[in-house]
């Protein structure tokens, strides 16, 4: 989100401020898209982008972080999650193509809303004609299991281009979590990390909460980051 854009005001959501493509540890496999991300928030890509992947797999991290980009380089944005959609309005999406990147996230979640589908359809007809305006956009599942009503939004959306954002492995996800405290200024020993890797949901959207909760921790109780300290703050 641009920070003067009208636009945003109106959405209850914000780009956390840790989630960059710099935040961000790339598994093998997802090094094309990460590129493309990275080109489609300067302009440089036109095609729309599709990305699935399950829930909590970073989907939404890598769009804030194109968001982020692509304000670092004085280009608009706007970041829309429509898993909420039944408490925002189409009206939000008028006039959208004058953003230089639209990142909708969760896509799938308005399949069988027919108005919503109609609402996104005719954005991407907006933005095709746009000559400064790109798309990127979410979802948990490939277009075809989607289950789209409006065929036209189905075919529209395999346009562009189609990544699956391919899962961390555990090796990884120790890795991921280092940075990310190491980003926050916390030293997180590796026996540490395994620690929270074996008591707790493996998915990386949960080790960094945690994590953000532990950051707290430390600081209002002057304490590192050790399995004793985190047994006492977690009530493992």
């Amino acid at each position: 989100m641009h920070q003067n854009s009208p636009l945003q005001l109106s959405l209850p959501v914000y780009l956390p401020d840790d989630e960059t493509f710099n935040s961000y540890f790339p598994t093998i496999g997802n090094d094309e898209l990460i590129h493309k991300l990275h080109d489609t928030a300067l302009g440089v890509n036109q095609a729309a982008i599709y990305l699935w992947g399950p829930a909590k797999s970073g989907r939404t991290h890598l769009l804030h972080a194109a968001c982020a980009h692509a304000n670092e380089n004085e280009r608009t944005s706007f970041y829309v999650p429509l898993g909420i959609h039944a408490s925002i309005s189409t009206d939000l999406f008028e006039g959208l193509e004058a953003v230089n990147l639209i990142c909708i996230d969760d896509i799938d979640a308005i399949a069988g809303n027919p108005i919503w589908e109609e609402t996104v359809f005719d954005l991407f007809n907006r933005v095709a004609e746009s000559q400064d305006s790109c798309l990127i956009v979410s979802a948990s599942k490939p277009i075809k299991e989607a289950d789209f009503l409006l065929q036209d939004l189905a075919s529209r959306l395999q346009w562009g281009l189609n990544y699956q954002l391919l899962p961390l492995e555990d090796s990884d996800k120790l890795s991921a979590l280092q940075r990310r405290a190491e980003m926050r200024g916390l030293q997180l020993p590796e026996d540490v990390g395994k620690f929270l890797l074996n008591r707790l949901q493996r998915d990386l959207r949960t080790l960094f909460d945690v994590l953000d909760k532990l950051d707290k921790a430390s600081m209002v109780h002057q304490r590192k980051l050790t399995i004793p300290f985190i047994k006492e703050m977690l009530h493992l």
